[in-house]
C-alpha cells in the first residue's frame, strides 16, 4: 500500500519545506518530488492533498497508564483502560505504559497485554517494568531481565520519588534498581532508562542528583517527569537536563506557560520532553496527606498545549514540536521514531496551517483519522 501525501509544509520537526511525501507500508519511502503518472501507472495510492497544511512526526506519548491508574480514593477511583480512538484523536502514534501507584490489583502481564493489542490494532506501544514502589514488580525475576527479555519493555518506572506515597525507599535502593534498568538496556539495545515520578516532596531531585553525583549512574538514564508541581522543582529541572538527564512535564492548563519558563531559564530544550499522563488519576491532597479531589488525564490536552506554546507563547513550531517527537525518541532511543525522514516509521499528522488542528493521522503508515474524524476504532469500540 502506497501513500503520496502531497503539497504539504514538512517539519521534521525541523522545517523542510513544502514538498511530497510517499509512504511505504509502514515506511516513509521517499521525500521530495515524486513521478505521480509513473507511480499510478504501477500501483494502487492514496492520495492527501496536504495544500495548505503542516506535515509533522505523530506525537510521542512517554508516559501513559494503557490499563488505567489511581484508586487512591478506594477501588471506585481506579481508572478506565485506554481505548484506541482517544489515542488517535490526541495525535499519538506511540505511547509508553505504566502501572502508577497500584502494583497489586493492576499487574504487569495486564499491562503487556494491552500494549500488545494496542500494537495489533495499528499504533506502537512500549511499557516501562515496574511501579511507584521498590521493590517493584516485574514481569520475570528483575527489572534487568524484563528489559533484556521483554521486546516491549524499554525501561523501569514509574519510580516514585518524593512523594508519600512511594515506598520511601534509600538513595542506594534507587541506584540499584536504576543500575539493573541501564544494564539491561545495554545488554538489549534500548534506553534502559528509568522513569521517575516525582512528588511534591521538599527533597525535590535530590535523589537522581545524587545518583549522577555520587553513583555510576549516567545521566541520559535517567528520566523525570511530573516535573511542573512548583517552580523550585523546575529550576531543579533545568540543571539536571544540563547535567544530561531527560526531564518531562505533565500536560495540564498551564503547560505551555511552563515551557516558556523552561526555555526563558535557560533550561536544555534537547532534553526536555511532554508526556500526558493519559488515563491516570488526578488525586488532590491536603497538607495531612488526605485526598480532596479527583480527576483523570486526557491525552487530547497534550498536542493542545504544545499548538498553545506555539500560537499564544511564540514559541517557534519546530522546538515545540520536538518535545512530543524527536526529544522522546532521544530519549528513549527510538531510533525510527520521531522524525520526518526516509526510512523511518511512517507515522504522520497533518495539520491546519491556520488553527494547527489535527486533520489527518497515520499510524504506522496506516490512515487513522481522516478529514478530523476517526476512522480506525479499537476492537470494541462502537
Amino acid at each position: 500500500m502506497f501513500t503520496l501525501i502531497k503539497n504539504g509544509d514538512i517539519y521534521a520537526p525541523e522545517h523542510f519545506g513544502k514538498t511530497s511525501l510517499l509512504l511505504s507500508g509502514k515506511t516513509i519511502l521517499k521525500i521530495g518530488e515524486i513521478d505521480e503518472e509513473k507511480l499510478f501507472s504501477l500501483f494502487d495510492v492514496e492520495v492527501v492533498d496536504a495544500s495548505g497544511m503542516i506535515v509533522t512526526p505523530g506525537v510521542i506519548d512517554p508516559h501513559v497508564h494503557l490499563i488505567g491508574g489511581g484508586g487512591e480514593g478506594g477501588f471506585a477511583t481506579r481508572t478506565p483502560e485506554l481505548q484506541l480512538s482517544n489515542v488517535i484523536k490526541a495525535g499519538v502514534t506511540t505511547v509508553v505504559g505504566c502501572l502508577g501507584t497500584d502494583g497489586t490489583t493492576r499487574h504487569m502481564t495486564s499491562l503487556l497485554a494491552k500494549a500488545r493489542g494496542l500494537e495489533e490494532e495499528g499504533i506502537t506501544a512500549y511499557i516501562y517494568t515496574g511501579n511507584y514502589h521498590i521493590p517493584t514488580p516485574t514481569i520475570t525475576s528483575s527489572v534487568k531481565d524484563d528489559v533484556i527479555l521483554i521486546d516491549k519493555v524499554i525501561g523501569a518506572g514509574e519510580i516514585a520519588i518524593s512523594d508519600s506515597r512511594s515506598a520511601q525507599p534509600s538513595v542506594h535502593e534507587v541506584a540499584r534498581l536504576a543500575a539493573e534498568a541501564r544494564i539491561g538496556g545495554l545488554l538489549s539495545k534500548k534506553a534502559g532508562v528509568t522513569h521517575f515520578h516525582v512528588g511534591i516532596g521538599k527533597d525535590r531531585l535530590k535523589f537522581l542528583r545524587t545518583l549522577i553525583e555520587d553513583y555510576e549512574i549516567p545521566p541520559a538514564n535517567i528520566y523525570a517527569t511530573h516535573i511542573t508541581r512548583s517552580t523550585e522543582l523546575v529550576d531543579e529541572a533545568i540543571d539536571l537536563s544540563h547535567k544530561g538527564a531527560y526531564v518531562d512535564i505533565t500536560a495540564d492548563g498551564q503547560t505551555a506557560e511552563w515551557i516558556e519558563y523552561f526555555k526563558n531559564n535557560d533550561g536544555d530544550f534537547t532534553h526536555l520532553t511532554v508526556s500526558s499522563d493519559g488515563n491516570g488519576s488526578l488525586p488532590v491532597f491536603n497538607d495531612k496527606g488526605e485526598m480532596t479531589g479527583f480527576g483523570v488525564a486526557s491525552q487530547e490536552l497534550l498536542f493542545k498545549q504544545i499548538t498553545a506554546s506555539v500560537k499564544d507563547l511564540g514559541i517557534p513550531l519546530p522546538e515545540a514540536l520536538s518535545l512530543v517527537t524527536a526529544n522522546t525518541a532521544s530519549a528513549l532511543r527510538l531510533e525510527h521514531k520521531g522524525r520526518v525522514q526516509e526510512g523511518m516509521d511512517a507515522d504522520i499528522l497533518v495539520l491546519d496551517e491556520d488553527t494547527l488542528e489535527i486533520v489527518h493521522v497515520f499510524a504506522n503508515g496506516r490512515h487513522m483519522l481522516k478529514d478530523g474524524e476517526v476512522i480506525v476504532k479499537g476492537t470494541f469500540e462502537q
